[in-house]
């Protein structure tokens, strides 16, 4: 019989992909010029068309995922690689995989 004391410690795994993806939406929410309090969000929402998010709002919500998973999410970097047509493309789920992706890879080391 293994008891509490002689178990090894768990380790926390990263977030899988959907719970992201709710943590994403709930800090769009959240941003405060934003207004979208009553907007659904899916993986299929876009950043440009469906939420109309000014630039400044992005920055912001990079500063949260920065502050919510720490270094190892870096959204400006994300968006930098990208081309102007593929960032107004961008989507909530598109997002929410490169997070979870640097966090996974984070783990691994």
């Amino acid at each position: 019989m293994t008891t509490e004391a002689t178990m090894a410690p768990t380790q926390t795994a990263p977030p899988h992909t959907d719970t992201v993806l709710a943590q994403i939406a709930g800090m769009l929410r959240d941003l405060p010029e934003a207004g979208l309090d009553d907007v659904e969000i899916d993986r299929d929402t876009l950043f440009h068309d469906d939420l109309e998010l000014e630039s400044i709002d992005l920055v912001g919500l990079a500063g949260a995922l920065r502050e919510h998973y720490g270094e190892q999410v870096n959204v400006a970097l994300f968006i930098a690689d990208l081309e102007l047509d593929e960032i107004i493309a961008l989507t909530v789920g598109e997002l929410a995989d490169y997070v979870a992706a640097s966090l996974h890879a984070a783990e691994r080391g």
